[in-house]
This record gives structure tokens, sequence and C-alpha cells, in this order.
């Protein structure tokens, strides 16, 4: 990046998971801060209903729209670790994403990228399988795969000719390998606001993307105070894809 340039950074978030959410009018509140909505695909939540709703909101405010890809595991919101084999996995994640591109396309739109959500995220930052057939899930389709800057996921994409695009999180802890510390841990998710707006701007100049969940309570008021400290920060703010 040149220098003299103002750092550009996209910010996204999880959206489309619960209807009680959307329906509290969060969801849509979210997308007018951010740029990048990652869309639940049905797997770990959500329906058709909010996809088709989310997809839509976000093509109104131009918004892009990414497939969030995890686990079929409602029960534990896709963030049970699991071990399915390569070809289960591979059907998984494209069925995912063509669910979400058949819908997407019923509202004009069309998704941009794909990322992996919760458990699946954390596999495919260490583990040759699963990183091996998520990508092989997402190659047919060209997308961007997003994670984490040492993610093997991106490694391996890159190797495969995928465009990939480095995360950050604006709301979660990190150990000092550059992991995310376990949810499980106390301080796992960040809710201080000028903690996390500061770790935000730490994070310009290093990911392209830098992730809010909305699951997070005050989840719109941090998404303000992140954008708001990152154009203070000379950042310009816009979608990646």
């Amino acid at each position: 990046m040149d220098p003299l340039e103002p750092p550009r950074v996209d910010l996204n978030a999880d959206l489309g998971e619960s209807v009680e959410r959307w329906e509290s009018g969060e969801d849509l509140a979210l997308l007018d801060v951010v740029t990048s909505a990652n869309v639940c695909c049905g797997a770990y939540a959500g329906d058709e209903g909010l996809m088709f709703a989310t997809c839509l909101a976000a093509a109104e405010r131009g918004v892009a729209i990414g497939a969030q890809v995890g686990y079929p595991d409602r029960e534990g919101f896709g963030r049970r670790p699991q071990d399915p084999d390569h070809d289960e996995l591979v059907r998984q994640v494209r069925e995912q994403v063509d669910l979400l591109a058949e819908i997407a396309d019923e509202t004009g739109a069309t998704v941009a990228y794909v990322k992996p959500h919760g458990a699946l995220y954390h596999a495919v930052t260490s583990d040759e399988a699963q990183s091996a057939a998520v990508v092989e899930a997402v190659a047919p389709y060209g997308l961007p795969l997003l994670g984490l800057p040492h993610a093997l996921a991106l490694s391996r994409a890159r190797a495969e000719g995928l465009p990939v695009v480095v995360e950050g999180f604006a709301d979660r802890a990190y150990t000092p390998s550059g992991d995310l510390v376990p949810r499980s841990d106390p301080g796992a998710v960040l809710h201080d606001r000028a903690a996390v707006a500061a770790q935000a701007v730490r994070l310009l100049g290093t990911v392209d993307s830098i992730c809010l969940h909305s699951d997070s309570p005050g989840a719109v008021d941090l998404a303000g105070a992140v954008r708001a400290a990152l154009e203070r920060a000379g950042a310009t703010i816009g979608p990646f894809a």
C-alpha cells in the first residue's frame, strides 16, 4: 500500500442469524454501518426468509454479500468442533453457498465472498484436512475466502489462485500467536466501547476487513464507535469485494 494513500478497510458483520434480532431492528441498524454482510446460510442458524430479507436490505444499501458457511449444528450455533469427512464438508459448504446465491439472485444481488463461521473458522486456521476441503469447495466459484492472516485455508487458497481476504476482529481478544482467544476463556469477547474502537484502529494497515459480531451486547453501538474511530484515523471504509 502506498504510504501516502489513506488506509482502506472493509467492515463486516455476521447477519441473518436470528429472527428476534432481525425484528428488533439491530441487523438493519448494523447494515447502515458495515460494508459487508456475512449472511448466515441456514446451517447453524437462520433460515431462507432471513437470508432473503438480509440480502435485499444489504443490496439496497450497497453492502457486499458474503456466504457465512458453517457446520450444520443449530443446537451449538456452529461453535462446537466437528470432524466431517472431506467429501461431506465439501458438500456442506457448496450447498450453503449455492442456496445463498439462489436467494441473493432473487434480490438482484450476488454473493461476493465466502467466510467460514465459528468452529469451522477456527478449524481452517490450523487443520490441514478441513482447510483442504473448504478450499476445494470454494474453488469452483472463484470467490474470495476470508480468514486470519496465518490461516492454512488462506495459504491453500493462494496456492490455488483464489483471492483471499485477511481479516481481523475488533471485538475479540487475541492470543500471542495471533489466534482468537477461545470464547470459553474470560475476556475472550471485548465489550468496552473504547477498547473495541482502539483495537480496530490498531488493525488498520494489517488486514483487509474488520469483523464485528452482531450477537454481542450493544453491537450496534460498538459498530458505530469502530467506524467513527477508523474514519478519525483517516481510513477509507468500503467493501473489499
